[in-house]
Formats: C-alpha cells, structure tokens, sequence
C-alpha cells in the first residue's frame, strides 16, 4: 500500500476540450430552434436601433410608427427583443396585422424582454443571433443608435457586400443622424480605394416610414420576396 500511487486530480487543461464539445450543442441547439422557429415567418423585416430610447423620445414614436406601417403593409417585424427602439419596433408589430419578432440576448446586465412579441426566442451567443436577424430578414431598417446598432449595420453591409448573403434593400432612418458617416465613407473610404463608390449605394437613407414601406416594395416589384434559387443555396450556407 506504502507504494501504490493515488491517482491524479483532473488538470483543467484535459477538462477544457470536453467543455469545449459540449458547448457546441448549445450552440447548435440555438441554430436548430431559431430556423425552426422563424422558417415560416416571411416576408420578415429586421429593425434595429438604441436600446436607450425613451417611449417619450423621437426615436421610439418613428420605430414604432415604422413597425406598424410594415406590419400593416403584411412584413413580420424582427427586433432584439429589448427595450429602446427594439421595444418599439415590436410594440408597433404587435399593434398591426403580421407578427413582432423578438431575438432576446441573455446578458451579464440581463436585458428585460419587452412585452410586445409574438414570438420570442432567447440566445446566449451574440453569433446565432446575428445569423437569424440577417438570413430571415428581406430588408434592414436601421435608426439611429450606438455600438450595437453600428454592429450589425456593418455585418449586414459586409454579408451583402461580400455576397455572402442576398442582397437586399438596408434603409437607414434619419438623414440628420446619418449623413455624416455616409459623406465619410465617400471621402475616406472610397477616396483611399478601401471600398468601391458602389458599396455605398447599397445604403439608402430615409426619414418617412411610409417611405421605407414604399423603398421595399419597390425594391422586390419584380422578383417577389421569396429567395432566388442561387439566394437560397446562399443563405443556406450564411
């Protein structure tokens, strides 16, 4: 017995490659129940903007009004779930005739669920979240707000640009907020050769929601909203 040898405790870094595996089906598990969720639900619109907005504040009364014209207009409305403009945009979906969408995000500050959402899915990673605002939405609408907003801006304008998704119209909300950046993109961006002058025309800026209606509507006249046949091979690999 003097001799035999205990056996060793398990070192963390022989625990890690297990974590690490069975973390995958987590995230596999949000993919699964995001596609399934939302697979019928089209033709689908994802509105994205500042979770501070107040209800009292401009911000707010235009997402909300916005939501409810496209809701109205037969689009179903995807938000964050959240509050801000994420509550408005669902708030005014969940008024009109298609439904409001919230893809809630579990956070160390948790993030309150609006009470607006006829369908409500939660996700623990930003990624899988991010995949189901683009791959079911047929257009973006953008209002002003900050890092997060800017953030998936960008991806979508990314995914677009790169063709790693179909293309589709990304309407920005408020010429007074967005000008500025759109002016930089044409006198740094495309001046110093980092982006074609094209790459800015998939951007449009608006300040009507009717307008908004009346750009995706144009935008799709011809072709209907269901995905091509090369858009579905391509967003079945997003």
């Amino acid at each position: 017995m003097k001799n035999e040898k205990l056996p060793k405790p398990a070192s963390p870094a022989y625990e890690m490659p297990s974590r690490e595996a069975w973390r995958l089906f987590g995230i596999m598990a949000e993919f699964v129940e995001g596609t399934e969720r939302l697979a019928g639900i089209r033709p689908a619109v994802s509105m994205f903007g500042s979770s501070r907005a107040t209800p009292d504040s401009a911000h707010y009364a235009l997402a909300e009004r916005t939501a409810r014209l496209l809701s109205d207009a037969g689009f179903a409305v995807i938000s964050g779930g959240g509050s801000g403009v994420m509550e408005a945009a669902n708030k005014g979906a969940f008024f009109g005739r298609a439904p409001a969408v919230g893809l809630n995000i579990e956070l160390p500050r948790e993030q309150r669920a609006n009470p607006y959402q006829d369908v409500s899915l939660s996700f623990r990673h930003f990624f899988a979240r991010k995949v189901m605002f683009v791959k079911f939405a047929s257009a973006y609408v953008v209002l002003p707000g900050g890092f997060g907003t800017l953030d998936e801006l960008f991806e979508a304008l990314t995914l677009v640009q790169t063709r790693k998704t179909r293309r589709m119209p990304i309407l920005l909300m408020g010429r007074a907020f967005w000008t500025g950046l759109l002016d930089w993109f044409r006198a740094r961006l495309v001046a110093d050769g980092m982006i074609d002058a094209a790459d800015v025309d998939l951007l449009q800026v608006l300040d009507e929601p009717q307008e908004v209606v009346d750009a995706i509507f144009a935008y799709y006249e011809k072709r209907g909203f269901e995905p091509l046949p090369e858009e579905r091979e391509v967003l079945l690999n997003l």
